[in-house]
């Protein structure tokens, strides 16, 4: 079973996108090695703000951590989505845990050339210690949670476990 230690940035980004996903991913059902889309996401990431050095805090991985205690993450989507903030969010959580007051997380979107500047806020850390009270109780499901409509599946590499008849 999964514990609050445990929990990382891709539980976090799968609570947003899909419960299923999370409840799938947490049982060990992991196909993203074979998703054009996740390749084209690590390459994105890989070829991206080279020169910095990522921050490793055991379940969670992030891309770097300015000196002024930015948290910058890179995304290979166009846009910001609340997936991502809440992957920020939990990083932020992360380093106030172990004693560095992050002031928020940077999101970088290399293919739109954009940026995403969101302050960890109290609501901020409010609602990060809900998606671990989340993540933990998608975890303790006995069963996986219902499928989101196929149209929202587009690109998702657990396709096959949910619409496979």
């Amino acid at each position: 079973m999964i514990n609050e230690e445990d929990i990382g940035g891709v539980h976090i980004k799968y609570l947003y996108h899909c419960r299923r996903q999370l409840w799938l991913y947490l049982r060990g059902i992991r196909p993203e090695h074979l998703s054009a889309a996740v390749r084209s996401g690590e390459a994105v990431h890989d070829t991206s703000y080279t020169r910095n050095t990522p921050v490793d805090l055991g379940a969670a991985q992030l891309d770097f951590v300015d000196g002024a205690h930015w948290v910058h993450e890179v995304k290979s989507s166009s846009r910001p989505n609340p997936a991502d903030e809440a992957q920020g969010r939990h990083y932020c959580h992360r380093l106030h845990r172990v004693g560095i007051d992050a002031q928020g997380t940077i999101l970088h979107y290399p293919k739109t050339r954009r940026t995403g500047r969101f302050p960890y806020t109290p609501e901020a850390a409010t609602q990060a210690e809900a998606d671990i009270v989340e993540v933990l109780a998608v975890a303790a499901a006995d069963s996986s949670p219902n499928r989101l409509p196929r149209s929202a599946c587009q690109g998702c590499s657990f396709t096959d476990y949910c619409w496979t008849e």
